[in-house]
Parts: C-alpha cells; sequence; structure tokens
C-alpha cells in the first residue's frame, strides 16, 4: 500500500501479465492489484519499444527530477518524449482509466491490450505486438542473465 513502509524489495515491485480490452472511447480496465500499487492517481507516458509507460506519482517525480538535472544537449529528447506525453490518470468507480488519443496512437493500442507490470513501472501493450516483442527474445534474454547468477 503507498505509504506503508515495504518489508521486502517484492512489496514494492509491479510484476505480472494481464490481458485486458480497450472500448472504443479509449477507457481500460486497470487490473486490481497493479491499481493497488500504484495508488489513487498515477502518469501514463510514451514508453520505448511501442508501448506506454506508468508510474505512480512518486516515482514519476524522482524521475522527472533525474531528467531535469540533465544537461540540455543531453535531455532535450528524453525531457520531450518522457515528459511532454505524459498525463495523470485517475480510475473510476469501475477502475477504468481512460488513455489519452494521442497515447493509443503513439502505442497503437487497439481493443485487445496487455498490462505488464515491469519492476518500478507498468507497461501497456497492444496486444499483437505485445506477442511479436516477447515471441523470438530468448537470445536477447539469456545475454542479459549472464553474469546475473541466474
Amino acid at each position: 500500500m503507498p505509504g506503508e513502509q515495504p518489508n521486502s524489495i517484492l512489496d514494492t515491485m509491479l510484476m505480472g501479465t494481464y490481458n485486458q480490452s480497450m472500448d472504443a472511447k479509449g477507457r481500460m480496465s486497470f487490473p486490481a492489484k497493479l491499481r493497488e500499487a500504484l495508488g489513487e492517481k498515477f502518469i501514463i507516458t510514451k514508453g520505448i519499444d511501442g508501448c506506454l509507460f506508468v508510474y505512480d506519482t512518486q516515482t514519476f517525480e524522482k524521475k522527472a527530477e533525474k531528467i531535469q538535472s540533465l544537461p540540455m544537449s543531453k535531455a532535450r529528447a528524453l525531457q520531450r518524449s518522457f515528459m511532454a506525453w505524459a498525463c495523470e490518470a485517475e480510475p473510476d468507480k469501475q477502475g477504468r482509466v481512460l488513455v489519452p488519443q494521442s497515447l493509443r496512437e503513439a502505442a497503437g493500442l487497439d481493443k485487445e491490450i496487455v498490462v505488464a507490470g515491469v519492476c518500478d513501472r507498468c507497461e501497456i501493450w497492444d496486444k499483437k505486438r505485445w506477442d511479436e516483442i516477447n515471441s523470438n527474445g530468448e537470445d536477447e534474454l539469456l545475454e542479459a542473465l549472464e553474469g546475473l547468477d541466474f
């Protein structure tokens, strides 16, 4: 729960994969477990690899401060991508959030979507894109695991 002292890293880790759907107005049911961890309001912004990133407000503020502290020559593209696309989301009583059309278009979101908890953020993917990304990544995963004592 937001504000409580975590007992372990797993208490603050966002994880899991959830198949969801999006209606024609851009509303989606955000998974209850992830909603609980993110808090009453959270931030959705453009991510990388064709997805959207979702952060709790505290984590987003920390990342924004880091970006703001960088020299303009290094930060301008990151500022434009991370900050300019950001919007606040607040789930309604049914747990649905509205994803703005600009963000839906940026991530190619259609009716079938996937929400994945990924450490300190969630990612929102178009289901077809998610399946593509995850169908051919074993070599990349193996390379990433090297040296991590797995």
